[in-house]
C-alpha cells in the first residue's frame, strides 16, 4: 500500500494518476528486488557455510584415520593463515588458502593403510605410492568447481623451490604462492611434532632447518616472512 498526503486540496488529472500508479509500481518492483537479493544473499551465505563445514568434516575424518598426525591440519592451517595475512594476500586468496590447507592431505584417502599407518620409515617402493597422494587429491577435487581455486595446496604443497619436489617438479614461482606459504608451515609443524619414528625437534632445531632450506625447499621470501611471524 502506498498513501499520498498533500497539505491542500489537490486536483489531479488522469495523467497525474497514471504517473503516480507507474511510480508506485516501480517502487513495489524495487522493494521486491531488494527482498529477493537479501534472500539470495542469505541463501548463498548458508550454502557457503555448509560447504565449509563439509570441508572441516573431511579434514577431521582424515585426522581420525591417521591419529599419529591428529591436530596437524588445524595447527598448520592456523599458522598458514597468519603467514598469508602477514604477506598481504587478499581476502579471497585467504579463503581459498584456508580451504586448501584443510584439504591438503585429502589424497591420502587413496593410500593403503599398511603404508599410511606404518609405524616406521617407508621403503623406496612405499614412498612411490605415498607420493601419489597429491595427484589423488587433484583427481578427486578437480571436477568440483567450488573447490578448484583451493586445489593449489593439496596438489602442489610437496613441490620444492629448486624443482626437486613432486608430483610435477615445479620450480620457483611456477609453484602457486599458497602452496609455497603452506609448505613452510607444514614442514615446521611436522618437525616440531612427535612421530612414530622420531621425537619432536626443538624450536631451535626446526628454525635452523627451515633457514637451511631457504632457496632449496622453500621460497626465500616466504622463509623470511615466516621467521618474523613465528618468533
Amino acid at each position: 500500500m502506498l498513501e499520498l498526503f498533500h497539505r491542500s486540496t489537490l486536483n489531479v488529472s488522469q495523467d497525474w494518476i497514471n504517473f503516480f500508479e507507474t511510480l508506485a509500481g516501480q517502487a513495489a518492483i524495487a522493494i521486491d528486488n531488494v527482498n529477493l537479493f537479501e534472500n539470495l544473499e542469505r541463501s548463498n551465505f548458508e550454502l557457503t557455510l555448509a560447504y565449509d563445514k563439509t570441508i572441516e568434516g573431511w579434514s577431521k575424518a582424515l585426522d581420525l584415520r591417521d591419529r599419529e598426525t591428529e591436530g596437524h591440519t588445524r595447527r598448520v592451517t592456523d599458522l598458514t593463515l597468519k603467514l598469508a595475512q602477514y604477506l598481504g594476500l587478499t581476502r579471497t586468496e585467504i579463503i581459498n588458502l584456508r580451504r586448501g590447507a584443510l584439504l591438503h592431505d585429502i589424497g591420502k584417502i587413496g593410500i593403503p593403510d599398511h603404508i599410511l599407518l606404518k609405524p616406521g620409515k617407508l621403503t623406496d617402493d612405499e614412498w612411490v605410492i605415498m607420493r601419489q597422494h597429491p595427484q589423488y587429491a587433484y583427481d578427486m577435487l578437480a571436477s568440483v568447481e567450488y573447490l578448484r581455486p583451493a586445489l593449489e595446496i593439496p596438489y602442489c604443497h610437496h613441490e620444492k623451490w629448486d624443482g626437486t619436489g613432486y608430483p610435477r617438479g615445479l620450480k620457483g614461482e611456477e609453484i602457486p604462492i599458497s602452496a609455497r606459504i603452506f609448505a613452510v608451515g607444514d614442514v615446521w609443524d611436522a618437525l616440531t611434532s612427535h612421530r612414530p619414528y622420531r621425537l619432536a625437534w626443538s624450536k631451535e632445531q626446526a628454525l635452523e632447518f627451515i633457514k637451511s632450506q631457504s632457496g632449496i625447499h622453500f621460497d626465500p621470501k616466504i622463509v623470511e616472512a615466516f621467521l618474523k611471524v613465528i618468533e
